[in-house]
Parts: C-alpha cells; sequence; structure tokens
C-alpha cells in the first residue's frame, strides 16, 4: 500500500468518525435556543474582556449599561460576520465535491457540514435580530474580494481560510459560552456553535494536509499568502465600524481607542497560538503570509 493509498483511507476514517458524531451530537437550534422570552438587558452580549474597548480609558468611562449594549452590538456583528463567511464556506465545499463519489464518506461529510452551516447561519441571524442589532456587513471591498474568493479558491487554500475563521471564532466562543454574565440564549447558541464547529476544523485540518501532500515550494508559498489574505479580511471585518454609534458612542473616539488597544490585540494573539503552529506545521505561515497575520493581530 502507497502513502497516498494510506493518507486516503486515514481520510475516510475520519470522514466516518465525524459523520458518526454528528448523529450522536448535533443540535437544532429552533428547539434549542430560547427565542420566546424577550432579551434581558441587564446581560452582555459577548464576554466585555472580547470586547475592542475593554481595558481602554473610554471603555472605564462608559456606564454599565452601555458597556453591555455594546458587547451585544459587537456579538451581533461577529455573527453577521459569520454568516458572510458560512455562505462562502458551502459555496466552495460545494464546488470542492461537485460530481465526486457521493459514496465516500468525505463527500457525506461535506454534505453534513453545509447542512450544520446553513442552520448556523439561521441562528445567528435570529441571535443577533434578538439582540436587537441591524445587518451588519463587511466593507463593500472585502465583500467584493469574498466574492472572488469563493470563486477561485480551492484545495488547500480553502480548507485552510475555512479553518481560520473557525479557529479564531471558536475561541472567543468558548469563553461567551461559559460567562453567566452573557445572556443565555446567546450562551446556548455559542455553545451548538463550537459542538459542531469543532468536527468542521477537524475536516479542514485534514483536507489542508491532504492537498498539500506532495505540494511544491511554490504552491505552498502562494496559498499560504492568500489564506493570510482572507484572514486578514476576516478578522478585521468581525467588528464592524458602526457597532459604536449604534451603542450611543462617539465612533471616531472608539475606533481610535480600539485601533490602539492593546489587551483586545491580546486576545486575538493567545486565541489564534494554536491555529499558528498549524500553519506552521503545513508550510503556510510564511514570511509574506505572517506580515498579513501580524496586520491582523493574530501573530
Amino acid at each position: 500500500m502507497t502513502s497516498a493509498d494510506t493518507q486516503d483511507r486515514d481520510r475516510r476514517a475520519v470522514a466516518r468518525r465525524l459523520l458518526e458524531s454528528s448523529r450522536a451530537l448535533s443540535y437544532d437550534p429552533v428547539e434549542e435556543v430560547d427565542w420566546e422570552t424577550p432579551l434581558d438587558k441587564g446581560f452582555h452580549g459577548a464576554s466585555p474582556e472580547w470586547s475592542t474597548l475593554y481595558g481602554t480609558s473610554y471603555w472605564e468611562e462608559m456606564s454599565a449599561a452601555q458597556q453591555r449594549e455594546l458587547t451585544r452590538q459587537e456579538a451581533a456583528s461577529v455573527a453577521s460576520t459569520g454568516i458572510w463567511f458560512e455562505m462562502i464556506l458551502q459555496q466552495m465545499v460545494l464546488r470542492d465535491f461537485y460530481a465526486k463519489d457521493p459514496t465516500d464518506p468525505a463527500f457525506q461529510w461535506a454534505l453534513t457540514e453545509i447542512a450544520d452551516e446553513c442552520r448556523h447561519s439561521v441562528m445567528f441571524a435570529r441571535g443577533a435580530a434578538k439582540l436587537g442589532a441591524p445587518a451588519y456587513r463587511p466593507r463593500r471591498l472585502v465583500v467584493e474580494l469574498g466574492r472572488v474568493f469563493k470563486t477561485v479558491a480551492a484545495g488547500e487554500a480553502a480548507y485552510a481560510a475555512i479553518l481560520v475563521a473557525e479557529e479564531v471564532l471558536d475561541v472567543m466562543q468558548r469563553d461567551w459560552m461559559r460567562d453567566e454574565r452573557v445572556a443565555p440564549f446567546v450562551r446556548t447558541i455559542n455553545n451548538i456553535h463550537v459542538v459542531e464547529e469543532s468536527r468542521h476544523m477537524e475536516f479542514a485540518r485534514v483536507e489542508t494536509r491532504d492537498r498539500l501532500r506532495g505540494a511544491g515550494r511554490l504552491r505552498r508559498q502562494v496559498n499560504a499568502l492568500v489564506v493570510a489574505v482572507a484572514a486578514y479580511c476576516i478578522v478585521t471585518s468581525m467588528v464592524s465600524a458602526r457597532v459604536y454609534a449604534n451603542a450611543g458612542l462617539d465612533t471616531e473616539r472608539a475606533l481610535r481607542e480600539a485601533g490602539a488597544n492593546e489587551h483586545h490585540r491580546a486576545m486575538l494573539r493567545s486565541s489564534c497560538s494554536g491555529l499558528m503552529g498549524f500553519l506552521h506545521s503545513a508550510g503556510l505561515l510564511t514570511k509574506a503570509a505572517t506580515w498579513f497575520y501580524r496586520r491582523a493581530n493574530l501573530i
């Protein structure tokens, strides 16, 4: 048996295990999340420590009610960005498995993952609405870049980008789902997403390594840069500039202090240590890619 045969067998085994895990532990957000109870504004939308303004002088000047409102708007913005990227993810995975063997467990897992993402997007949309937030979207340039990326990205570029988006969100949501200061329905949403996305991240790691098998230096260099640019666009779009005005704050001052907030930068860097280790081991943490990760405060 060749090395390629062994890796293909292992890939199928992972897909079978993920399918079994999905059958054993999946959620229906329509039933699991308390959508009926009115929003209690005594709760945060996210752990305060994850706010872009936490640790700044502006944060200290804000009332407790303003702080809670800001975290609710920020959580809704993160959810909206999540929906945007999940739609990109679904299209990339569908393209990747188009006209492939439907008896392959990996094919079946891909469709299962897409079904998960559809439920997650609806869940995030309803959650953002319940938080009293408008529809937040990335900047127009980022939206158009995403349109191109979802159309042309393939192989390791697609799956590594999926992993980046999911890993960053996973760490912060693990904090939010355990935090009793966060609204109960938001904690439930985060718990559902963390449990189900853990399977998606495992598949993305397997696919990234599998697609890189035998890849030359130039291909790794190019795809490393593509993934890093995608990561930069995703992370810098997570919190819209509009959240500050919607929380009753001075947008100009908030943006200035958020941009210089070392606490928030440190939170992002710590959340990505495992991700950066994986990218390095896969040969996707090149000098050019590192520049973008530093700009996004991921390293």
